[in-house]
């Protein structure tokens, strides 16, 4: 789901155009040289991260909303809505925010090389190939459950793939708001699911679509801070 951006890559790029400015005269102002062209390029680099985190977050707190909407806990349907309504739409958003990080990761990140490139193609790779696995092993149990366990097993699976490919995300560029995420989602997919079915999906909307939601606004606050010359 919500991929990660490589916030370190920022810092290590600084780029000063020598034909275009005269040579500093002093130290004090090369090095405001410096972090102006480090800033400059910080807001090349570094995307918005509320293109990263909230259509993720929107899209888990309408679908699996409408998911605790049509199917909560007991027989009575809280909203009449088609069966079919709530996987469809949760589906549309999540593709529609999965194209979103695509476009920005590939606008922000398409002319970097090296290491840093290498690291987003396989945890791309990871997620893909993660997720495929694991609705194929899905798919072929949740047919012999009843209707409320096998909507369980697949949304707390997928939840919880979602919280440990963001942990393993921060880990490997050291990203603080990731990792904290993955947590985040990890511990609100175990309450859910022992909450069980029907409250499973109502624990996901609020606490993780919201979760979501909050922790793009707080990124986006630390990218501006450090973004300032």
């Amino acid at each position: 789901m919500t991929g990660s951006p490589d916030s370190t890559l920022f810092r290590k790029v600084v780029c000063v155009d020598l034909d275009d400015d005269s040579p500093p005269t002093d130290a004090a102002a090369a090095l405001r040289l410096i972090r102006d062209q480090r800033s400059a390029t910080a807001r090349r680099l570094d995307p918005d991260a509320r293109l990263l985190y909230w259509p993720w977050g929107v899209a888990w707190l309408v679908g699996f909303g409408l998911f605790f909407l049509r199917f909560p806990p007991g027989d009575q349907a809280l909203a009449h809505l088609p069966g079919w309504l709530p996987l469809t739409v949760l589906f549309v958003l999540l593709a529609a925010a999965g194209a979103t990080q695509a476009v920005v990761s590939v606008r922000a990140y398409g002319q970097v090389t090296g290491d840093s490139a290498r690291r987003g193609q396989w945890y791309g790779y990871a997620w893909a190939l993660g997720s495929v696995s694991v609705y194929a092993g899905l798919g072929r149990i949740s047919e012999h459950l009843p209707h409320d366990l096998a909507a369980l097993l697949w949304s707390a699976t997928a939840v919880g793939l979602t919280g440990a490919l963001h942990m393993a995300g921060g880990a490997v560029w050291l990203d603080q708001d990731l990792f904290r995420l993955g947590v985040w989602i990890s511990v609100i997919n175990l309450i859910g699911a022992i909450a069980g079915p029907g409250w499973h999906p109502l624990v996901v909307a609020v606490a993780g679509g919201g979760g979501m939601l909050v922790a793009g606004a707080l990124a986006r606050r630390r990218q501006r801070q450090r973004q300032q010359p």
